[in-house]
């Protein structure tokens, strides 16, 4: 079974017309040109040209839908439909020529997140889902994963960046899972394809602070209809608000906030 809606067959084709463009430039990545965007945070040239050709397409197909993406802001139409996209989700890896980045596109229909793509486009792994329809990687149906022991999961974080004013939080927190269990700790570059990683089965918990709605949009949905839980480090629902995000499978939710918590 695949996923073959309306929104999903425009986001599919947005994201395989502007992947041509990232892979080519990855195969050139040194020839490529990088502004600075702010400490620490780059802009490729890449990202301007997938971003735009990702809301030329969405524009297209959907001209009254408002749109936030991470280089332009936002784009106000129709506020009950927005699409919220990260061109390139692991910039400094793909700038690196670290082959782990993705491109992410949810849509959200009155402030809820319908439907999601992120797309890794070196290793050809699309990963869709749709409220009430499941979550899918190449077709193939998705769950999260079954381990219900915090201590011999597979857990992901990110950050903090050098100028973060919680960089000590933090590493207190990275040091709290690190001696809870068996395998390293990850740190892979792109917290969507992190939260599609949950999805999959192949990680079990995810946690960051800090991060921005483009980064994790596409990957909420893409959890839930997994089966799996996100929350904000406090186990409550109001991770986007608070900005602090724990992405589980069903079984291990409450051990990791309660070791953030603790």
């Amino acid at each position: 079974m695949k996923l073959t809606s309306a929104n999903i067959n425009v986001m599919v084709k947005a994201c395989r017309k502007a992947s041509k463009i990232l892979i080519r430039d990855f195969g050139e990545i040194e020839n490529l040109q990088v502004s600075l965007k702010g400490p620490g945070d780059y802009v490729s040239a890449a990202d301007k040209k997938v971003e735009k050709i990702l809301i030329d397409e969405l524009q297209k197909a959907r001209p009254n839908y408002s749109i936030l993406s991470e280089e332009i802001g936002e784009i106000n139409n129709d506020e009950s439909f927005k699409w919220i996209i990260d061109p390139i989700d692991g910039t400094s890896n793909f700038l690196h020529g670290i082959p782990h980045f993705a491109i992410s596109i949810g849509l959200e229909h009155n402030k809820e997140i319908i439907c999601g793509i992120i797309y890794d486009p070196i290793k050809d792994e699309m990963f869709t889902a749709e409220k009430g329809n499941g979550s899918y990687i190449n077709n193939q149906r998705m769950r999260v994963s079954a381990r219900s022991k915090l201590k011999d999961c597979m857990i992901f974080t990110g950050g903090p960046r050098y100028d973060s004013t919680c960089k000590e939080l933090c590493l207190k927190e990275y040091n709290k899972f690190s001696s809870e269990i068996l395998t390293p700790i990850r740190k892979l570059g792109s917290a969507s394809l992190d939260l599609a990683y949950v999805a999959a089965g192949r990680c079990d918990g995810f946690w960051q602070r800090d991060l921005n709605y483009w980064d994790i949009a596409a990957g909420i949905i893409l959890v839930k209809e997994a089966g799996g839980f996100i929350t904000d480090f406090g186990g409550n629902n109001e991770y986007l608000q608070n900005k602090t995000i724990v992405v589980t499978n069903s079984k291990i939710n409450k051990e990791m906030t309660d070791i953030l918590t603790s």
